[in-house]
């Protein structure tokens, strides 16, 4: 019979380096935020919320006047992984786990802790995710709170030049798949090339950020999924 893990002093055990890392990221997420919305503002929006590309490309579509549909649509595909992952989480999860429970464990689910989560052999129980995603969550909302304040006390040069952080963040991730595999590289100066249209083109520049942020990942996703297929052994 296989093992069940619900030990919920092992979840934030397991936490922890996730929690350290929000704290950082988020601090940016903070102090970008803090140059367009209230710190007030900023914090509700990562307590609600556990997506940092999701949370940025939110603020700039509210802080350049977008619609409510366009803030949608362009949630809906930002994060949309998160929904196979919770799909691929439940497989793991113990049968005496309740709908309640899984609502809210969903409510955790970020790459980080789905990683952690799914590494584990045995079956999971709500009891050890509430611990996996405790310190996570207080990571990323005081990491937040930090970087809010900070960016309004902080000099404006000073305020931009450490809101580079979190763009390099997103460097960090792209850049070691893109290097080992030349179909995620395609897709990537794929979307790079999308983007810059967006931004430099005169017919392409009037286009909103939340539309250019939705047209740019899902034609990049679509040109992937045609062009460059990833086979049954992942290549």
């Amino acid at each position: 019979m296989q093992q069940y893990l619900n030990d919920f002093r092992t979840g934030v055990k397991d936490g922890i380096p996730i929690a350290l890392g929000y704290l950082s990221v988020s601090f940016t997420f903070g102090m970008m935020a803090s140059e367009g919305i209230s710190a007030l503002s900023a914090v509700l929006i990562s307590m609600t919320n556990l997506t940092s590309a999701g949370q940025v490309a939110g603020v700039l579509i509210i802080t350049s006047g977008g619609g409510l549909l366009e803030l949608g649509l362009s949630q809906l595909v930002i994060n949309l992984r998160y929904a196979l992952m919770s799909l691929s989480l439940s497989q793991r999860l113990h049968p005496s786990t309740r709908l309640r429970e899984r609502l809210f464990m969903a409510f955790g689910v970020t790459d980080e802790i789905f990683a952690v989560a799914v590494n584990h052999n045995e079956l999971l129980g709500p009891r050890y995710f509430y611990g996996l995603m405790l310190l996570p969550y207080i990571g990323w909302s005081l990491g937040t709170l930090l970087g809010a304040c900070a960016g309004t006390l902080l000099p404006s040069f000073l305020t931009s030049v450490l809101g580079i952080a979190l763009y390099g963040m997103f460097i960090a991730i792209i850049v070691p798949p893109a290097r080992q595999n030349r179909k995620v590289l395609a897709v990537v100066l794929i979307a790079i090339v999308l983007s810059c249209a967006f931004r430099f083109l005169p017919l392409l520049s009037g286009v909103s950020q939340g539309a250019a942020i939705i047209f740019c990942a899902v034609f990049a996703s679509l040109a992937g999924a045609v062009f460059f297929p990833v086979g049954r052994e992942g290549t």
